[in-house]
């Protein structure tokens, strides 16, 4: 039987010997399954393999397996998303929202999905550009968030929003967190901002320590135009997923829209979103455990 895919790509990040050893016991496995192994660069660097870029390996895999947690799993998506390969996560980090297959479940989660049984959802992307005076400083994209905030020096910062053109407020406050339904559960949630399936066509606008009582986060439509412009800033900063950063200065305009790309997840049979809630936000836990003392 010919595995559903045939060419799988293998990214990690190989922090801890488990990883490692995680690595060459699933190169092990899709071999054995029929499936060409290729393996990315820098992963590839600590196991002692040969490697290929990201580009290379958006030509030709028909699948990505990440290996690790969820810093990780952004980082393979972000370089694959052009490519449009599907990816799956290996849960080896602390949290884990995206990556769904257990450590100790890997070969029965990757088996079941070269068999066929699986599901394949697409998330959302923001596609974010800062403007200085016309002029564009840095164009990337985000599937978690983009947030604009304080930098080093610790001030509050002041900011206008824009949604598609019109004006919805000023704020001081430590910063803003622009969220996809991907990232409601990371930066945003900390921030007491909304959690949004990941069915549901939304961004969440949640305010980092506002300067008011009033300001709450809200949800908006992801086909909106979002524009952030720098009011007021002694020292101002936006971050992108965590990776890509830029200073802003007072007037610098950050535009955010969906991207026409998508992240495609390829989630193993049993996988269902709340249940994912429910194991890492530990939903219902006291109750159980209650019930069980009964």
């Amino acid at each position: 039987m010919q595995p559903a895919f045939r060419r799988v790509a293998l990214i990690g990040k190989l922090r801890s010997a488990e990883i490692a050893v995680s690595l060459r016991q699933l190169s092990e496995f899709l071999r054995a399954r029929g499936c060409e192994v290729l393996i990315e660069q820098e992963t590839a660097l600590d196991v002692g393999a040969k490697g290929s870029s990201y580009d290379a390996l958006g030509t030709c895999a028909d699948l990505a397996v990440v290996i690790g947690g969820d810093g990780t799993m952004l980082a393979a998506a972000r370089n694959l998303v052009r490519h449009h390969v599907p990816v799956v996560g290996i849960n080896q980090g602390r949290v884990g929202f995206m990556t769904d297959i257990g450590h100790h479940d890997m070969q029965a989660g990757i088996g079941a999905i070269l068999d066929g049984r699986y599901t394949l959802e697409e998330r959302t992307l923001l596609d974010a550009e800062v403007f200085r005076e016309q002029k564009s400083l840095l164009r990337t994209l985000a599937l978690n968030d983009a947030v604009v905030g304080k930098g080093a020096q610790g001030r509050l910062i002041e900011f206008d929003l824009r949604l598609d053109g019109e004006f919805v407020y000023t704020l001081r406050a430590d910063g803003v967190i622009v969220a996809t339904p991907t990232g409601s559960t990371a930066y945003a949630m900390s921030a007491q901002g909304p959690i949004l399936h990941p069915a549901v066509p939304a961004l969440a606008l949640v305010p980092l320590n506002p300067h008011t009582l009033s300001a709450r986060p809200v949800s908006v439509s992801d086909r909106s135009v979002i524009e952030i412009v720098l009011v007021r800033a002694m020292d101002a900063r936006a971050h992108f997923d965590g990776f890509a950063l830029t200073d802003l200065v007072q007037g610098d305009r950050l535009v955010l829209k969906r991207s026409a790309d998508t992240v495609r997840f390829v989630h193993p049979p049993g996988y269902r979103y709340f249940a994912t809630l429910r194991e890492k936000l530990r939903w219902s836990e006291t109750l159980d455990r209650e019930r069980d003392e009964d």
